[in-house]
């Protein structure tokens, strides 16, 4: 059976490919090999730029004719290095045959052996896979998170003065804003983002062992440490790791997955809050001509966006733990055991990317049903006792949390009548019991 969304074992591709397919130009297997066609066309530019005795200065011309080979990179390029790959049983040096075939088209065979001068396949791989992951973030990930957050910002303005009845504990607490509870996510996911900017986008350049052996010994002369930061620095735009063995270290790289991990969290809590709300019908949700809620049950409208969302956060973090507690562990200079694992970096940002989408659709089908929360406040006139008591504390009244205690802590009902009477048989001015008085769960919300 040929692969489509229909074969794929993984729903990423199959069930949800209309969603992740953005990552696919990141993060698939045609994706990792142009990747490293870029790292090794770029270096070997930078190469021509250190006026070596043997690589000639290359003109604009053919610097951009040897960047079209990443640029017009096709499929049928990809599947032409899967063949050479055939033979030589291995991804990287496939990549350098084809360059240096290029080359040979390019009339620029004299040269050919500069492509991957000194290097060994974690220089290439180290590079190409955290610069492909730095734009997928950029290009694909943060604006999908920035559309969640722009959402979340209108809500809470829309829904800046709206009262609700807290619940801490599952129990009726004293009462919030509605437009304060969403802004509650907005600012810790801002906060996240603070943190997640500043981390590097590590990559590994320094030859088999991460000291330039082979570029010193042919070229003693020369700064490669200074080459290398300038290549990976600046051309590539990541930040090259000084001290490596053969691979990066990925203590960055566990950084970004520690990261994209919490911000999640963040997410799947604001899921399962929405989620309640929604069971406590302080929100309906808009209904869409045509689709079901559940086969039996005619009537229901699920919220299957947020459940959805939750559960590919589950699959997505439990794969950032992963990545980030393995990576970073190699056996003396290196061991396989990242090769296979990194390559499935791709996956839980899918999963992230599934989950921001689902929440979004959620987000947009709510409607706010402010009946339902003004009768669950007016049904909870106890919560009202803490801003008795505080009023009474500032006063100098003797015992006042035990005589709201004594009377709201019962199975007696409390409502405004039973409230007001209890006031007005206080020691208290007039002027003190009109104060207290004015006191509802409506607007008893604070700043």
């Amino acid at each position: 059976m040929d692969l489509t969304a229909l074969s794929a074992i993984s729903p990423v591709d199959g069930r949800y490919r209309n969603t992740t397919k953005d990552l696919a130009a990141y993060f698939s297997e045609f994706a990792l090999i142009k990747y490293r066609v870029l790292v090794e066309i770029e270096y070997f530019i930078a190469l021509s730029e250190l006026n070596l005795p043997q690589l000639p200065s290359l003109d604009q011309q053919v610097k951009e004719l040897l960047q079209s080979i990443y640029t017009n990179f096709s499929e049928a390029d990809a599947l032409a290095i899967k063949e050479i790959e055939k033979t030589t049983n291995h991804d990287v040096k496939a990549v350098e045959y084809f360059i240096k075939n290029k080359f040979d088209e390019l009339k620029l065979e004299l040269n050919k052996e500069f492509i991957h001068f000194g290097l060994t396949s974690q220089d290439v791989n180290n590079t190409a896979i955290p610069y492909s992951f730095k734009q997928a973030l950029n290009e694909v990930y943060h604006p999908a998170l920035s559309e969640l957050l722009d959402l979340l910002k209108r809500f809470s303005a829309e829904w800046e003065h709206i009262p609700m009845l807290a619940h801490t504990h599952g129990q009726p607490a004293s009462p919030t804003r509605l437009g304060k509870e969403i802004a509650v996510f907005v600012e810790r996911i801002e906060k996240q983002l603070e943190l997640i900017q500043p981390i590097p986008f590590s990559a590994k350049f320094g030859g088999a062992t991460g000291n330039f052996n082979a570029h010193h010994i042919a070229y003693p002369a020369q700064e490669w440490k200074a080459f290398g930061n300038y290549f990976v620095n600046e051309v590539l735009g990541l930040s090259r790791s000084q001290f490596t063995t053969q691979i990066e270290h990925y203590d960055n790289f566990a950084a970004h997955c520690d990261a994209l991990k919490r911000i999640n969290n963040i997410i799947l809590d604001l899921d399962r809050d929405m989620w309640t709300y929604i069971s406590m019908n302080y929100f309906k949700q808009k209904i869409k001509a045509g689709e079901i809620g559940s086969s039996a049950m005619p009537h229901k409208v699920n919220p299957i966006d947020f459940e959805n969302s939750e559960g590919n956060i589950g699959i997505a973090n439990a794969l950032f733990e992963h990545l980030a507690a393995k990576l970073p562990v190699s056996r003396l200079q290196r061991d396989l055991t990242d090769s296979t694992v990194l390559r499935n970096i791709g996956v839980p940002v899918a999963h992230t990317l599934i989950a921001i989408k689902s929440t979004i659709r959620g987000l947009n089908k709510l409607l706010l049903n402010e009946a339902k929360l003004n009768a669950d406040l007016e049904a909870n006139w106890p919560v009202v006792a803490e801003a008795i008591q505080t009023i009474l504390r500032r006063e100098g009244y003797p015992n006042p949390y035990e005589a709201l205690k004594d009377l709201t802590r019962t199975n007696q009902e409390v409502n405004a009548v039973t409230i007001a009477a209890f006031v007005d048989r206080l020691n208290v001015s007039d002027a003190i019991k009109q104060e207290l008085k004015a006191i509802t769960p409506q607007n008893y919300t604070g700043m």
